[in-house]
């Protein structure tokens, strides 16, 4: 097990060449979205990027940030939901990638509202497959999560549901459409609903203890800037079918606050409904087709179809016998002084 930032300078190359391409984006006003945007415009020349969310409020303070930006007028802000199929139909033509972030992630909310869940993270991913399969989307890419590995909870089974249908996507479009792929990956750190916003706001608000729902709770952990060049990097090299997982450092939860808030104590309230002691990115059933390369974990489709694309991507070798990718069996793990070198660079991109 070793104690280092690991991963926090991780290139996830080679980039997808962006220029000239049109790009969209659905919940491209959330965390991850908002990232994709202003880096895609930093690093490349789009003819079209098209922002594609259910939340005016939200696209209009983004156009608002995004107007004085030099490449301000590739943006299109297209008001929708991914429920709405005749809306994605709309939004969809012409466009040649699809990055699909649009989800409902809080694990007790879909506990609580499971048909809202379900109806965004699963019938929207039916409706983007559909809707890029009409428009003849070139490339596909959807964000998933790594509670869609055995899940314990909706918000888990939802993304699993979403990951099969993305990869099953790829035999619908038959064989010269629309390729599909997935990207699957941890906690995004300093993101909108994540745990170190939430316990800086506790500490601002004069918080005596930090809540802690276990004292051994690993979790594996991720940047935005990582996560949009996972995205960007899988956009290259996909052929269609595969599950692109990077390898990123665990921490314990308890380091994590303590890293935080080395002098406020803990306070242990119990693990919520649907939440799990550790996470995986990779179940050992998953192994059995997987592949790594130096950054990450290519989980391969079992389609017939697949069988000579096997280990194509370049320097990729198969995993070893019973492999399975867990947050609290990694063996790259964030200590106090790389998790707040992450932090910073996490203030730094937003």
């Amino acid at each position: 097990m070793s104690n280092t930032a690991g991963s926090q300078n991780m290139p996830f190359a080679p980039w997808a060449d962006l220029n000239d391409k049109t790009i969209l984006i659905s919940g491209g006003t959330g965390s991850f979205g908002q990232h994709f945007v202003r880096t895609v415009l930093n690093h490349a020349q789009p003819r079209r990027l098209v922002i594609f969310s259910r939340d005016e409020l939200k696209q209009v303070e983004m156009e608002s940030d995004l107007s004085r930006h030099p490449r301000s007028d590739v943006l299109r802000f297209f008001l929708g939901d991914v429920r709405d199929q005749d809306r994605l139909d709309m939004a969809l033509r012409g466009i040649d990638y699809v990055v699909h972030a649009a989800a409902l992630k809080h694990v007790t909310k879909a506990e609580y509202d499971p048909f809202e869940c379900i109806r965004t993270n699963v019938i929207g991913a039916e409706n983007i497959v559909r809707a890029s399969i009409r428009a003849g989307v070139k490339r596909v890419i959807a964000l998933s999560t790594d509670k869609a590995a055995n899940p314990a909870n909706l918000y888990g089974a939802s993304k699993l549901a979403a990951d099969k249908i993305f990869v099953a996507a790829n035999s619908l479009a038959g064989h010269d459409g629309t390729r599909f792929a997935v990207v699957r990956y941890g906690n995004v750190i300093g993101s909108r609903g994540s745990v170190v916003p939430f316990f800086r706001r506790l500490l601002a608000q004069g918080a005596e203890s930090l809540p802690i729902t276990h004292p051994d709770m690993t979790r594996f952990w991720i940047t935005l800037d990582q996560g949009v060049g996972l995205v960007n990097s899988s956009l290259e090299a996909m052929q269609g079918g595969e599950i692109f997982v990077p390898k990123i450092p665990s921490m314990k939860i308890t380091e994590l606050a303590r890293a935080i808030a080395p002098n406020v104590p803990l306070n242990v309230v119990g693990i919520r409904p649907g939440e799990k002691l550790h996470e995986v990115l990779v179940t050992e059933d998953e192994g059995r087709s997987a592949v790594e390369t130096e950054d990450r974990i290519i989980i391969n489709p079992a389609f017939s179809f697949w069988a000579g694309n096997k280990n194509k991507i370049e320097g990729a070798t198969n995993v070893p016998d019973g492999f399975r990718y867990a947050s609290d069996t990694n063996t790259e793990w964030l200590n106090e002084i790389s998790l707040l070198a992450l932090l910073d660079d996490s203030k730094n991109a937003h």
